[in-house]
């Protein structure tokens, strides 16, 4: 026991080390240790890029969290006891905590639907992106939220001997303008896409997905975009969590039941303007990060933390390395009436990218 304050970090992504990366400038004198199961980190909003055969950043983590002072261990959490304070990790170790700092993140939810986790792949790790950036024939990609958009215009583009599906049961940027919209379809539809949005796929197979009109579609990969889950570690530790296993927060990003932990990122709900629930996003895991850092070194210091003050601003597509779409959003996550396209809009979004990694490094 050394008597400094102890802050564990669960996850070394985007929230996870925007978080470490604060604490280690504000809360002078802590003993800061992050926990991860990697040892690189990897800029998730690229994992499209990837799948579709491209080199993708990555640095160390151990090498970079060091120049801050902060320990790294890679390992997982596998238990969270919360009345010792206390993290169990799969190495048999474990880590001793007076707050903990949980932004395990996201990954893909592959239960929902019979034969997914068998028979499909996804994009939501850099593991899960090894299994089909070569395969030519038909890909389907299942979910035309912005992973589904950006995997199928990224592979129609790069992947000149395959052929892309992209299904979904409404038009593909369906949340955002008009414009936007109609900008999407048609660069899809130039890079060859085949686009159904009035598919929902009941069951994958071996041999492609079936949906709930009786058709089948053969594919050679089907990629799984349609949602995602978090870990099960906060409910099984009992903290409350939604109907998902998202942490509950109050308005300083503590847990709702056990004001020692903060949550932040993707496996945090976190009330946003007009008190609509924030969206899992880089975009709200960096400034949430954040935010839950500042908290912590408030309460350290005997003060209380600033109210949150949080507001999207816009929405980056990519649709391929030439072009996608910026819309311009209101507090709320709105679309506004602003759309910018094309090539312009391709360059903003790969700026956007990069300063997301560099908020993130430590």
């Amino acid at each position: 026991m050394t008597g400094q304050h102890r802050i564990v970090v669960l996850g070394a992504g985007y929230a996870g080390l925007a978080a470490a990366r604060r604490l280690a400038d504000k809360a002078r004198g802590a003993e800061i240790t992050v926990v991860d199961s990697r040892t690189h980190f990897v800029e998730r909003v690229r994992l499209h890029q990837q799948a579709a055969g491209q080199r993708i950043p990555a640095w160390d983590l151990r090498e970079r969290l060091a120049g801050k002072k902060i320990r790294f261990v890679r390992a997982s959490a596998t238990e969270l006891d919360t009345e010792q304070k206390r993290v169990l990790l799969d190495t048999a170790a474990a880590l001793d905590y007076d707050t903990l700092v949980y932004a395990l993140g996201s990954s893909a939810d592959l239960d929902g639907v019979p034969g997914v986790a068998e028979h499909a792949c996804s994009v939501s790790t850099p593991e899960d992106t090894a299994g089909f950036a070569a395969v030519a024939g038909t890909v389907v990609v299942v979910g035309n939220g912005a992973t589904g958009i950006e995997l199928a215009a990224e592979l129609a583009e790069t992947q000149t001997d395959s052929h892309v599906v992209l299904l979904g049961s409404a038009e593909p940027g369906a949340w955002l303008s008009a414009r936007a919209q109609a900008h999407i379809r048609r660069v899809l539809e130039r890079l060859g896409v085949e686009i159904r949005s009035d598919a929902k796929v009941i069951e994958v197979t071996a041999a492609g997905v079936r949906l709930a009109d009786g058709t089948t579609i053969e594919s050679a990969a089907t990629v799984w975009t349609a949602g995602f889950g978090v870990p099960d570690l906060a409910a099984r530790a009992g903290l409350e969590v939604d109907a998902t296993g998202r942490v509950l927060t109050d308005s300083s990003l503590r847990s709702t039941t056990h004001p020692d932990i903060y949550a932040a990122g993707d496996s945090a709900v976190v009330a946003g303007p007009g008190g609509r629930e924030l969206r899992m996003a880089c975009a709200t895991a960096l400034p949430t990060g954040k935010y839950a850092a500042d908290a912590i070194a408030a309460r350290l210091r005997g003060a209380e933390p600033d109210t949150l003050r949080f507001r999207y601003v816009v929405q980056c597509v990519s649709l391929g390395r030439r072009d996608g779409v910026i819309q311009a959003l209101h507090a709320d996550d709105s679309p506004a009436r602003a759309v910018l396209t094309g090539r312009v809009a391709a360059w903003v979004k790969e700026g956007i990218v990069r300063g997301a990694a560099w908020a993130a490094r430590p």
